[in-house]
């Protein structure tokens, strides 16, 4: 079926001239080449123990910021050019003080193990990491958590060139 689908796309193009044509082509088979390559990049079975460990990841492709970070580093050494993850759980309007050692613990863990990890294997130099929150926080309480301070945002770059100890703009 899928050797008679791009028999027929060959002569639409042919017929056509359509440049569009040869770029939904060309879209449609590395859509395919992503969907067949998640199996092996998704299967950490080859991956050691201590380098979950270092992660810290419970169980593999379990969905948490750990296997994330893992998976990260699988995906920038396929080429991936773009990747973002996500902490499922660090908006902490109450319950700060519990809520932000078990986040920190989670993403200090594997940010500085992915960081690490690239580097140990010669990609850090050509891989930025781009490291921040959805906003500031205010310096006083809510309750048990703290708000959102829409004028100030914490993040961290590595890797890609950025100049170690370089701070960029304060808030007020």
């Amino acid at each position: 079926v899928v050797d008679e689908i791009q028999r027929l796309n060959g002569f639409l193009q042919e017929e056509r001239h359509d440049p569009e044509i040869a770029t939904r082509i060309a879209q449609y088979e590395l859509a395919f080449k992503m969907q067949s390559s998640v199996p092996d990049l998704t299967d950490f079975a080859e991956e050691s123990q201590a380098t979950l460990d270092s992660y810290g990841v419970k169980e593999p492709g379990d969905g948490s910021f750990a296997s994330n970070c893992l998976l990260a580093r699988r995906l920038a050494e396929r080429g991936v050019r773009m990747i973002q993850l996500y902490h499922r759980a660090w908006d902490h309007h109450g319950g700060i003080e519990d809520g932000m050692k078990a986040g920190a613990a989670d993403v200090d863990q594997s940010s500085a193990a992915l960081i690490k990890d690239l580097k140990d294997r010669g990609m850090l130099d050509d891989t930025l990491i781009l490291w921040g929150g959805e906003f500031g926080r205010t310096p006083m309480g809510q309750g048990s958590g703290r708000d959102h301070h829409i004028l100030g945002f914490s993040v961290f770059l590595a890797g890609g060139g950025i100049k170690a100890g370089t701070t960029w703009g304060a808030t007020d």
